[in-house]
């Protein structure tokens, strides 16, 4: 496997923008696609527990009902694809059992080894003090998700819209999300921008590395 050469990283990632309008022709590749969901699946999160899920809405009638929840902002329905991200409000010892049992059947490991690993995880998570703000703790890790799809996609030259300008309560309502432990934190637009989006021709602007950065 080669590496992408550095010159390409940066130029892609000056390429990438918030794209406010989409063309609503052009449709991402089913394979280039699969290579997004995938960004989405092998984000990292905190212990490898992935406390999130993300909906592909695709249903026209659906994106329409969003649109009014999203601010008006017309990248709901006009964008080839929109991913929700949702996180997981709770998280129970089920749940940690589920990701234990996954890593010893991936790794062809016996479950019992891992009961360090796992009842560490259910101190923490789900009986120590972190659960007690679990909810934001899901919702930073659903974040690092976002960031891993708008990378790849920059890397794709796919354009891409966050969006936190929604009403979460209202999108779990249209999405039916009520009652199955997941809720709405943002959305993501996908696919290629519109040829007469201004903010494509509009210089990157961004503090100065030793602005944001120190070291020590």
């Amino acid at each position: 496997m080669s590496r992408i050469d550095n010159e390409v990283i940066h130029n892609q990632l000056n390429w990438r923008y918030a794209c406010k309008k989409f063309d609503p022709t052009k449709k991402i590749r089913e394979a280039d696609w699969n290579v997004l969901l995938e960004s989405l699946r092998l984000s990292a999160s905190s212990y490898g527990l992935q406390p999130w899920k993300f909906i592909v809405v695709q249903n026209p009638e659906i994106r329409q009902q969003l649109l009014p929840l999203s601010w008006g902002q017309t990248p709901i329905v006009d964008a080839s694809h929109l991913v929700v991200l949702t996180y997981k409000e709770k998280m129970a010892e089920a749940d940690i059992e589920k990701f234990i049992k996954k890593t010893a059947q991936v790794r062809g490991l016996d479950e019992n080894t891992l009961d360090g690993y796992k009842n560490m995880m259910i101190g923490d998570v789900v009986k120590g003090p972190r659960s007690e703000v679990i909810n934001w703790w899901a919702q930073r890790q659903t974040y690092i998700a976002m960031g891993s799809l708008l990378t790849t996609a920059a890397l794709m030259e796919i354009d891409t819209l966050p969006m936190e300008g929604l009403n979460p309560v209202e999108y779990d309502k249209v999405l039916g999300l009520e009652g199955s432990g997941y809720k709405t934190v943002a959305a993501i637009a996908c696919g290629y921008r519109a040829a007469d989006d201004k903010y494509q021709f509009s210089k990157k602007v961004r503090f100065d590395l030793k602005d944001v950065v120190t070291i020590k």
